[in-house]
């Protein structure tokens, strides 16, 4: 605690230096000095004030599924750390190095029902999107809620259930990338990651502390996992149980409500953890192939996130030939309190009402 503090105080001056400069440019934008692109049709934006770790893209898949069947759906991501640059569609013969993790995944996921594209300017990639794809009737916006070169119709704004913006601080010093302050912007403000447990959320509170303005709606979500399914065969599936040794295998920002996930559903797990996005390399596969096989269990597996698999499959081969079983655990936004049926209604209003 000391040491974390020590850290705190030194990181703070950076931290008031950002956020001045933050504060700036958010003014000229809501002064109109700097000018935010608005288009011909409707675009929502699914964002988070913190540096990762809230369930953007569990929540993009939510809405996709809610509307794929009814409109055409684009989604639009920067591709964080893709080593290529500007504009380009996403198709699911690309690797995660070409486009980024998610929108892979994304493409992955849904092929032909949807379209997806990275460009690190959203106001230059949305154009190109309906420029090739007229019959487009909304477009998805993957961690834009920063970006204000956009300003999208619906502004969702996630924040999750045990790390609320409201007691973090900005950068370096904390992992916001705004002023919490900022979130006044926001239409729709998501809980996520709550427990399952809807009597361990005290809602009262949690709307108090987060102190909605009177058109903003809150909501709190959980996630559901499903059925574990091997990298190389989707249609194998495993159910887990207490004799299971997983070695949990992720890059993600944050881990905690996976483990908690875990800890109730397997007998043992071991934890190889690599910072957010990271691309694996050989030697990274030869260090978890190496714990694999050091550990004196009759039943293990490796288990993975859906966003780490698209950054594992050059290695499926690896896996086969060494004969490890590698699995994906999928997972879904759920919603508590029948929060399902406002939410859906808010989206599908704004469809319906938009205008352009």
């Amino acid at each position: 605690m000391l040491r974390r503090w020590v850290f705190f105080t030194l990181l703070l001056p950076f931290s008031v230096l950002y956020g001045t400069l933050i504060y700036i440019r958010n003014t000229l934008y809501d002064a109109g000095i700097l000018k935010s692109n608005r288009f011909s049709i409707p675009v929502i934006s699914v964002g988070n004030l913190s540096v990762g770790g809230a369930g953007k893209t569990p929540h993009i898949e939510w809405l996709t599924e809610l509307l794929k069947d009814y409109i055409n759906v684009g989604i639009l991501s920067r591709g964080y750390k893709r080593r290529t640059t500007g504009f380009r569609w996403v198709s699911y013969s690309d690797h995660a190095s070409d486009t980024g993790d998610e929108p892979l995944q994304y493409k992955r996921k849904y092929r032909d029902e949807i379209v997806v594209a990275v460009s690190e300017s959203r106001a230059f990639g949305i154009p190109m999107m309906i420029r090739q794809y007229p019959d487009l009737q909304t477009i998805l916006l993957d961690d834009a809620f920063q970006h204000r070169e956009v300003a999208p119709g619906l502004n969702i704004l996630l924040t999750a259930f045990d790390h609320l913006y409201t007691r973090d601080y900005i950068l370096p010093a904390g992992r916001l990338r705004e002023w919490p302050s900022s979130a006044k912007r926001a239409d729709i403000i998501i809980v996520s990651k709550c427990p399952e447990d809807h009597s361990r959320i005290d809602t009262p509170a949690i709307i108090r502390e987060l102190h909605p303005l009177p058109q903003q709606k809150v909501f709190f979500t959980y996630y559901q996992y499903d059925y574990p399914y091997h990298l190389s065969n989707p249609s194998y599936r495993i159910r887990l149980d207490q004799k299971l040794d997983i070695i949990l295998l992720s890059a993600i920002a944050n881990t905690k409500y996976l483990l908690d996930y875990l800890e109730n559903e397997a007998g043992s797990i071991h934890e190889i953890e690599f910072t957010d996005h990271h691309a694996y390399s050989q030697n990274d596969i030869d260090f978890i192939a190496k714990v694999y096989n050091n550990r004196n269990t009759e039943r293990k597996i490796i288990l993975t996130t859906e966003k780490d698999a698209t950054r594992l499959e050059l290695y499926k081969s690896f896996f086969t030939q060494h004969q490890i079983p590698v699995f994906i655990l999928p997972v879904k936004v759920r919603f508590h309190f029948e929060g399902h049926t406002e939410f859906e209604k808010l989206v599908k209003d704004f469809l319906l009402e938009f205008r352009a």
